[in-house]
């Protein structure tokens, strides 16, 4: 079988309007070109089409483990709700910002969990190559459905997704089969290697232990080793910062997880060594990982949430994606929004997102 082969559909209730929906399982290959099976949603139009433009939406942070699969939620085909909204039921973020008015311009939306959300492993947090292909394979996969998909790909990704959505534009023009990349939309991008070289905010704690650790940091750590041989939590990580991530990431999603690693880091130490091992592996991974390394294959959108200087993937981040990625010769778009958060600008970006992608699509 190869990459995009769908494994398995079922039917799916959805609270958009004039839309039908499946969850799917599908392979799908990871950075090492392991083939991993896959889980998702593919949502269409519910009147018959062919020929329709395919976005992708590659999902921000939930977790490392089952728990925080996307597709697994209740209603998951549904606009975004985000876990810090007064509308918030679950523990975390899911459903996809703009949906509705993406099946009311005819487009099917595909909507991966990433490999090891509701699948077999550790899900390979933040390794974009790894989650950028789960974003492709789901729209090759969406084309033996009968929802009238054609060749065109968007992407749209956020925070963790967003550097899938860049990692995207970074892939080989085999992982794209028969589909066309027309443009990749990245909103707050986390592209890992920005946190080395901008040591703030959750990157502050892999260089001062005293520092707080967040769930991110350390997700991070248990996602690379995951992808890459060589490389051990415990490296990094003191004996205590093993127990908790060890015992906790296929049950508790990325906030959960956070408050864990916060209380026990205050009532019991240190979770990141002082004397980090193999230190210069683990830089070499989180470079392979990140996006920025070589020319997008098509234009970018970045959609930057400048508010408080960006409050979980700081602005100087994102504007150390642009700049790497613009010494690449990329294409790139800018759109900043001073009154949005981290959590806020998936919502407020996306009619310019459609417009910007419709555009495209348009030829």
């Amino acid at each position: 079988m190869q990459p995009g082969h769908l494994i398995h559909h079922e039917p799916l209730a959805t609270s958009i309007t004039g839309a039908r929906a499946w969850r799917v399982r599908y392979l799908s290959r990871d950075i090492a070109k392991r083939d991993q099976e896959t889980t998702g949603l593919v949502i269409a139009p519910e009147s018959a089409g062919a020929d329709r433009p395919i976005v992708t939406w590659c999902h921000g942070t939930t977790g490392l483990g089952d728990a925080a699969c996307p597709s697994a939620q209740p209603d998951p085909a549904r606009e975004l709700t985000g876990y810090f909204t007064p509308q918030s039921a679950q523990q975390i973020d899911y459903g996809v910002p703009g949906l509705q008015a993406m099946i009311d311009a005819g487009w099917v939306v595909c909507a991966t969990d990433y490999q090891g959300l509701g699948s077999p492993g550790v899900h390979q947090y933040t390794v974009g190559a790894t989650n950028a292909r789960d974003g492709v394979f789901i729209a090759r996969a969406a084309r033996h459905l009968d929802a009238g998909a054609g060749t065109q790909l968007g992407v749209i990704g956020w925070s963790q997704g967003g550097n899938a959505a860049a990692a995207v534009a970074e892939l080989d023009a085999a992982d794209f089969g028969e589909l066309d990349l027309v443009g990749s939309v990245l909103y707050s991008p986390g592209v890992p290697i920005m946190a080395l070289a901008h040591p703030v905010g959750d990157s502050a704690g892999l260089s001062d232990p005293t520092a707080t650790p967040t769930a991110h940091l350390v997700m991070i750590l248990k996602g690379m080793a995951a992808a890459f041989e060589g490389l051990d939590v415990a490296d990094i990580l003191t004996p205590l910062g093993v127990e908790i991530i060890e015992t906790g990431w296929n049950d508790q999603p990325v906030h959960h997880l956070d408050d864990v690693i916060k209380r026990q880091f205050h009532l019991k130490g240190a979770l990141v060594r002082s004397d980090p091992q193999n230190f210069d592996a683990w830089k070499a991974a989180i470079a392979r990982a990140s996006a920025g390394q070589k020319t997008p294959r098509c234009p970018l959108l970045l959609c930057v949430d400048a508010f408080g200087g960006g409050l979980v993937v700081p602005v100087p981040w994102q504007d150390g994606y642009q700049q790497a990625v613009e010494a690449h010769g990329a294409q790139l778009d800018r759109i900043d929004f001073p009154h949005d958060d981290h959590f806020s600008v998936p919502q407020s970006a996306a009619p310019q997102a459609q417009a910007w992608l419709a555009a495209r699509f348009a030829g």
